[in-house]
């Protein structure tokens, strides 16, 4: 009989919460095999048998526990399940049933549907679309056929078009008097204690800009091909946005500064975090040294810690640290808001959805697809100058995408002006 403990997961970590068993009580399971979930105030960790056997769970899900707990016990002595023989079977020819297609819409595109070869800490776990989906269909349990098992959107429609939803729940659920109670997560519980202190301790203003996004999506329609081909990663928007962050931040220090106590801190660096909306919350992981990788390489970053963050894998190390912090309120149809700063930083920039709109060029009214940006800052350290210079030069760099190869106007720096 062997006890599985809380390993020690970070020197400013004294507990965390059990979120989720991954196995049931009595379970024969084999060494290595994640057990369950814990998670910290910062990430989501997995715990492991460390030798094959009976399980014997200690601590229900949902309890917050503290270093050194003791979760669950491990009985070495028990026999491992015989495995049922294999019946040969023959194989026969069978015609495939034909299934009406299902019509998928856009919040579906980026969910990939395939079938699961193993269970995994993933298996029935419900994509934001499809746990919402679900939540308003009645729908408790269906079978997922995304990645490792997961449901996403499709799974769900094709059980509402097979009938398993309840008939009428929208209008049985109008009138219901029921409330549902549940702990708040260590995650939530940060989350939310931090965006207070960033009220409550910062002198936070923000400031307001637009860009014209055409030439950004001229770029991207003509060589996303090129660039997916060369690079193995799709051509977004976020690579473009931080290096003209990188740009300006460098340009104006102050911005990518920070207070502590009585002193200044100046980062010669540009550690960007990038905002991730995350099935338990938002989290920011952040890009190192943002300002010495090319495009491509930020591409790729940021298409690898989306999925870390999806997938509840982001380590404390990727989530510790960021000296500025990048939003897109626009993935989920904001027009305009004023984020929060992501503290200790002093400054948090915001992107919002891209929607045409008539404005004034060249003395005509023309159609362009724009973007309002929003930058919010903690007035101690910046000053309004700082802070609206700095956001112009990012829409500078945006609507003139040349200068994100060097910073700056080629033509003044030719001129040296």
């Amino acid at each position: 009989m062997i006890e599985i403990k809380v390993p020690t997961v970070g020197e400013s970590i004294n507990e965390v919460t059990l979120s989720k068993w991954l196995k049931k009580d009595g379970d024969y399971v084999l060494e290595d095999e994640v057990l369950c979930e814990l998670e910290s105030d910062k990430a989501t960790f997995e715990l492991n048998a460390e030798k094959p056997g009976a399980l014997k769970i200690i601590v229900p899900a949902g309890d917050t526990i503290k270093i050194g707990t003791v979760v669950c016990s491990i009985d070495t002595d028990a026999p491992a399940p015989a495995e049922t023989p294999k019946q040969e079977v023959k194989p026969t020819k069978v015609e495939e049933p034909k299934v009406a297609p299902i019509p998928i819409s856009t919040s579906a595109v980026n969910e990939t549907s395939s079938t699961p070869t193993a269970n995994t800490y993933a298996t029935g776990t419900a994509s934001p679309s499809a746990a919402k989906l679900m939540a308003e269909s009645g729908l408790s349990k269906i079978n997922g056929t995304g990645r490792d098992g997961r449901i996403i959107k499709v799974d769900v429609m094709q059980a509402i078009k097979s009938g398993q939803a309840p008939v009428n729940i929208a209008k049985a659920e109008a009138f219901s008097r029921e409330t549902k109670r549940e702990k708040m997560t260590s995650l939530r519980k940060t989350i939310s204690k931090r965006l207070v202190q960033a009220k409550n301790q910062t002198a936070m203003l923000t400031t307001f800009n637009e860009v014209d996004m055409k030439p950004l999506m001229d770029i991207r329609a003509k060589y996303k091909e090129a660039f997916l081909k060369k690079h193995s990663i799709n051509l977004g928007f976020m690579g473009f946005f931080t290096k003209a962050v990188c740009n300006a931040l460098q340009e104006w220090p102050a911005v990518n500064a920070m207070i502590d106590g009585e002193d200044l801190i100046y980062n010669q660096f540009c550690d960007i975090s990038i905002a991730v909306s995350t099935p338990k919350g938002l989290t920011t992981p952040v890009i190192r040294n943002a300002e010495s990788k090319t495009l491509a390489q930020i591409e790729a970053n940021v298409a690898e810690l989306a999925k870390k963050g999806r997938d509840n894998k982001l380590t404390l190390e990727e989530m510790t640290g960021g000296t500025f912090t990048i939003s897109n309120g626009g993935v989920f149809g904001s027009l305009m808001s004023t984020p929060i700063i992501n503290i200790p930083q002093s400054a948090i920039l915001g992107m919002h959805k891209i929607q045409e709109r008539p404005v004034a060029l060249n003395g005509q009214v023309v159609i362009r697809p724009m973007m309002y940006l929003a930058l919010s800052y903690d007035h101690r350290i910046i000053d309004g100058r700082e802070s609206v210079s700095f956001l112009v030069r990012v829409k500078e760099q945006l609507e003139n995408p040349e200068q994100l190869l060097v910073g700056a106007d080629p033509v003044k720096l030719l001129l040296e002006i």
